[in-house]
């Protein structure tokens, strides 16, 4: 007869049942004893979830997809396909005489593929490819905002400077592809239907083979360049509001309003300072010998705007509350 109050089965099982809790403890975190090991599932030094990385949230491919996908994108690119072949059209269907004043690009712009590619980049310049870069840039945060996801992605959560960065360098490779995408075209185009003549400059000067590729290509660097302030203003104005309309179009007026002031030379020598003063010194490199003093110094001024420009933006969007 067992003892009084003893149970020697029900004691066997509760032996079992600690047994092979002690083994699976120690099979999971190699204690002895079968307790939690201290570091499963502790926090990291800054407070995230063990197996945290904020810089794999949001993949590059993801947010190259979703910009890709939005119709204002694929507008866009097809209308900078499409203007180079409305331009030639322009040409041949108008009168081909000769206009007064002094010599210019729409003079020689049907002298050859390279001539009418300068001459695509010379009336894009001043306004279609601000209003590109602007809304690539000024567009990608502020929609988010518009749309009430912008929130969400925070709290995913996607850190605030990893989703500045993505959305930055995203913006500025569309922007970089769209500065591409224009010549391009208009070099296909330009040779298709007027011929792949070298460069003839106003002055009546001939720039032909890898020289004139080389200033072409130098050209659209150049150009591109000085517009990433525009992306930079773009994309500080994205991050203040939740509109994207106000976004693209505060970068596009003010990028107005400081050609207006360019223009007026009473403003000497306080101009030099403005962000378009140095837009069209590429120019310079259709002379015989390239003046690169202009060119240095719209590249340093417009580097400039952009880095104080972007600081802006990260300083404020880091501290912004977020309610959108």
């Amino acid at each position: 007869m067992p003892e009084r109050g003893h149970h020697h089965g029900l004691d066997a099982l509760v032996a079992a049942a600690a047994t092979a809790g002690a083994a699976r403890g120690t099979a999971a975190d190699g204690t002895a004893d079968g307790s939690v090991s201290a570091t499963a599932g502790a926090p990291g030094p800054d407070g995230a979830a063990a197996g945290y990385r904020g810089g794999a949230t949001l993949p590059w491919s993801v947010e190259i997809r979703r910009q890709l996908r939005r119709r204002r994108t694929q507008i866009t690119l097809a209308l900078l396909v499409l203007l180079p072949f409305v331009l030639v059209a322009a040409f041949e269907l108008g009168d081909d005489s000769p206009g007064g004043g002094a010599p210019g690009l729409v003079q020689v712009a049907t002298q050859g593929a390279a001539n009418f590619t300068l001459f695509i980049l010379f009336a894009a310049t001043g306004f279609l490819l601000v209003v590109v870069f602007a809304l690539f840039a000024g567009d990608t945060v502020a929609s988010e905002a518009s749309w009430s996801s912008l929130r969400y992605l925070l709290a995913s959560p996607v850190p605030r400077g990893v989703l500045l960065r993505r959305k930055l360098v995203v913006a500025l490779g569309f922007s970089a592809f769209s500065m591409v995408l224009l010549p391009v075209t208009a070099f296909l185009a330009g040779g298709l239907f007027f011929g792949w003549a070298p460069i003839r400059t106003p002055l009546g000067t001939s720039l032909g083979g890898w020289d004139a590729f080389g200033r072409v290509a130098l050209a659209v660097v150049y150009i591109g360049l000085t517009l990433v302030l525009v992306s930079a203003l773009a994309f500080l104005l994205g991050v203040w509001t939740d509109a994207p309309l106000g976004a693209v179009g505060g970068a596009v007026m003010l990028v107005i309003v400081a050609n207006i002031l360019d223009a007026v030379p009473a403003l000497d020598p306080w101009r030099v300072a403005l962000p378009t003063h140095y837009s069209y010194a590429w120019l310079d490199l259709l002379a015989p010998e390239i003046a690169w003093d202009a060119m240095a110094r719209g590249v340093l001024w417009s580097l400039s705007y952009t880095l104080v420009l972007l600081t802006a933006a990260w300083w404020h969007f880091t501290r912004k509350d977020i309610t959108s």
